[in-house]
């Protein structure tokens, strides 16, 4: 949603990646698995390697869905900003181009959430 400010003000972003000791944030979304209604916001470790942020961040994240079981992430179809992005298992996330505040999407395909499974 767009905002009109009615005057001309400055801020500090509370939000950027000097302010996370560290770490950053990571945006994770899983379209047409409703159950989640957004993307996920994770604080990762830039040198956390993607495998890591799967088995060890996104699958607990979305254990709750019936089609989580049978996901196989790495396997999976990736976009890192709207781009394609083919993600290398072994290399941190921060030699892959993954900073802070980036967006990863997955498609699974064969797996369409809830509505098209009978559940």
């Amino acid at each position: 949603m767009s905002v009109n400010a009615l005057y001309d003000y400055k801020f500090e972003p509370k939000d950027k990646v000097e302010n996370f000791n560290g770490m950053q944030l990571l945006y994770v979304y899983w379209p047409d698995h409703l159950l989640f209604c957004s993307p996920f916001a994770l604080l990762v470790q830039p040198d956390m390697t993607f495998r890591a942020l799967v088995d060890e961040i996104l699958k607990p994240a979305t254990a709750a869905h019936p089609d989580s079981a049978k996901a196989d992430f790495l396997k999976g179809e990736w976009l890192l900003n709207d781009q394609p992005f083919r993600p290398k298992a072994d290399t941190s996330l921060k030699e892959q181009g993954i900073d802070h505040k980036s967006m990863l999407t997955v498609t699974t395909p064969g797996l369409n959430g809830m509505a098209n499974a009978g559940y």
